[in-house]
């Protein structure tokens, strides 16, 4: 599952995407990696960033400004891969005068620190929350399948069934 915030600018996004994919083409790298904005342009073959990285013996982890460097200082470490083509292309969908803020305005300051929470909620739940419902509904299929539908009553899960109204 892919959760996603609404873009204040649809076709801006649309046109980086395109463009990132017209650097790279259709490819991917040996690790599976295949979001364009996290290739390496002009490798031969595709290398991502994490992996470009990891060859050369340096860190794979960069410093997000999760407000904009402009907004404030604060950083939180994030994987290359991640930053590139997650959490950079959300700020990119944020209105410009937000992201760049020329004027070192206070309200969109404020305004930048708003929206980079909620990119880092949506990033936090998607790369860190969602395999845990997907675990559980792969287990309960399994669970289903060895011991029947209602493979809960008689042990300790039971407490937890939804009460009837």
């Amino acid at each position: 599952m892919n959760v996603k915030l609404p873009q204040s600018d649809p076709i801006g996004a649309y046109q980086r995407k395109a463009i990132a994919a017209r650097r790279i083409g259709p490819q991917q790298c040996a690790c599976g990696e295949a979001r364009p904005e996290a290739l390496c342009a002009g490798r031969d073959p595709v290398i991502c960033a994490e992996c470009e990285r990891a060859t050369r013996g340096i860190t794979t982890m960069d410093d997000h400004h999760l407000f904009r460097q402009v907004n404030s200082p604060l950083t939180v470490p994030v994987p290359v891969n991640d930053h590139a083509a997650d959490l950079t292309v959300a700020q990119n969908n944020w209105p410009k005068e937000t992201r760049d803020n020329p004027d070192g305005s206070p309200l969109l300051a404020a305004a930048a620190c708003i929206r980079g929470f909620v990119d880092w909620v949506f990033y936090v739940i998607q790369k860190g929350m969602l395999w845990i419902p997907e675990m559980l509904e792969a287990l309960n299929r399994f669970l289903v399948d060895k011991f029947g539908p209602q493979w809960w009553i008689g042990t300790p899960l039971a407490q937890f069934a939804p009460k009837k109204a």
